[in-house]
């Protein structure tokens, strides 16, 4: 039986490349079982081969026609050499070096004969954890198919006679509503035609704002600001991963009447802006960035990918950090609103739109010179709310590492589990080699932006005193810049 894949799913697949993979990463730190032995790694990596037999999709290879891909269809057995791996660190808690090292992972992309997907174990020389870096192509699912996934493949308690691993977890048979098949057609035709209208709609209305009519609307597609991070997406990855307790981004937003989205996009307008400073810019008008929204009813789990990305103006002007989230308040909002008049599928439309133009810049390698899209893609995909565990191995934390859109910038992406945020951020190394800076100028304007409703002295010039200024751009601790200032 094959599965059918949806037009927005060929998508992921129609604008890759080799420069720019389309699969969606995740780094999962754990933590040994008491009293494990000392090959557990190697022990683990065997059991997990023996599953062999896998689930749809993860036993699924793309069948294309001419190149273009028609359909998934089911494999008798997985190559597990492929698909399960292990790898050695010397240590694994030191951020720079497993960075460095999920970097060069996330920039190979898969191969395309065979399912999509990989998982390699990463083990710790000192047998002090050890860690799993996933990655899957985002024509199988969105962020949130893929979290669904995800905790499928591990147990609110140890679990070490039961375990499946995701690829080989037996999914629950969908409930299909009873109706008239000519009725969900009708509909489904009313839906495309409806959201086409809406289509012409909005690009009526982007016109109007770019004729300076209307100027209360979406920002116009490549307007964004070229920097360091924009351009033309070539092979070679960044990465860096921060946490923040998501408790205190909660009692915030409470207290600045901000959700917590706008919060997290005030963090990254300030620190982004921060770091692009030390590369010599200036900014003379506001950067923007391109969000995804999930496009699902209320308690819909449909699989694949039901998403839209729209742009969102961020700050500009303004040093004081509360006024900066004012004015980014009114702009997501500004979103929010012109999302809420339309059919969902209209901007699954426009999304494809925009994104097949900034694919056909790409291909003709002129993204260099095109303004972007946006500069940074921020998505949030909550996650889950209690300790999880890989067989008897407990997670202790999972950092989503996403894949670049055509047109460059850095990607954000925000998982909670266990009421901690914890963020991935991804970019071309091509022109920018180091991602840690940005990951601290984003904890310190975190700290900035809760310390200002109390100390209104406070401005965005007063984040990076943490981050030396070194050859290697590499974030020393607090701890290690007191012991340097004392020396």
């Amino acid at each position: 039986m094959s599965e059918k894949i949806t037009l927005l799913d060929r998508s992921f697949w129609i604008t890759e490349s080799e420069a720019n993979p389309k699969h969606v990463g995740g780094l999962q730190l754990l933590e040994m079982p008491k009293n494990a032995p000392e090959d557990y790694v190697q022990q683990l990596l065997v059991e997990l081969k023996g599953f062999d037999k896998g689930v749809a999709p993860f036993n699924c290879k793309v069948d294309r026609i001419l190149g273009y891909p028609h359909k998934l269809s089911p494999i008798d057995k997985l190559d597990m050499d492929y698909h399960v791996q292990m790898h050695e660190l010397d240590d694994i808690s030191n951020k720079p070096e497993m960075h460095n090292f999920i970097a060069t992972l996330h920039a190979v992309w898969l191969d395309r004969d065979k399912p999509l997907w990989q998982y390699h174990l990463i083990k710790d020389k000192q047998n002090n954890g050890f860690a799993i870096y996933v990655k899957v192509h985002h024509m199988y699912g969105d962020g949130a198919t893929l979290m669904r996934w995800f905790q499928q493949g591990y147990s609110e308690k140890k679990n070490t006679k039961n375990f499946v691993p995701v690829w080989a977890v037996i999914q629950k048979p969908k409930v299909r509503k009873k109706g008239s098949l000519v009725k969900k057609r009708l509909a489904g035709i009313w839906e495309q035609i409806s959201s086409l209208k809406d289509l012409v709609w909005i690009l009526f209305r982007i016109l109007l704002k770019m004729v300076r009519i209307n100027q209360a609307y979406m920002p116009v597609p490549f307007s964004g600001t070229k920097t360091v991070l924009t351009g033309q997406v070539k092979k070679g990855r960044a990465v860096a991963t921060l946490e923040i307790d998501f408790a205190r981004v909660t009692a915030l937003s409470k207290r600045l009447r901000a959700s917590a989205n706008e919060i997290m996009l005030c963090v990254f307008d300030i620190a982004v802006h921060r770091f692009l400073k030390d590369h010599g810019h200036s900014f003379d008008k506001a950067l923007y960035t391109n969000m995804p929204i999930n496009l699902r009813k209320p308690g819909e789990a449909s699989s694949g990918n039901k998403i839209a990305i729209v742009p969102v103006e961020l700050a500009h002007g303004e040093k004081d950090p509360y006024l900066r989230l004012r004015q980014i308040i009114e702009n997501h909002r500004i979103i929010k609103r012109t999302t809420r008049v339309s059919e969902p599928l209209s901007f699954t439309y426009y999304t494809m739109l925009i994104q097949s133009f900034s694919t056909l810049f790409e291909v003709l390698r002129i993204s260099d010179w095109v303004r972007p899209i946006g500069n940074i893609l921020i998505s949030n995909v909550p996650g889950p709310k209690n300790t999880l565990y890989f067989k008897d191995a407990k997670l202790l934390a999972t950092y989503p590492i996403s894949t670049m859109t055509p047109g460059g910038g850095v990607n954000i992406t925000m998982v909670t589990y266990n009421n901690i945020a914890q963020i991935g951020l991804v970019c071309c190394n091509h022109k920018m080699k180091d991602l840690e800076p940005l990951a601290q100028y984003a904890l310190e304007a975190f700290d900035m932006l809760e310390a200002c409703v109390d100390n209104p002295a406070l401005t965005v010039e007063d984040i990076g005193e943490i981050v030396l200024a070194d050859d290697k751009s590499i974030v020393v601790p607090s701890v290690l810049c007191e012991q340097a200032s004392n020396q």
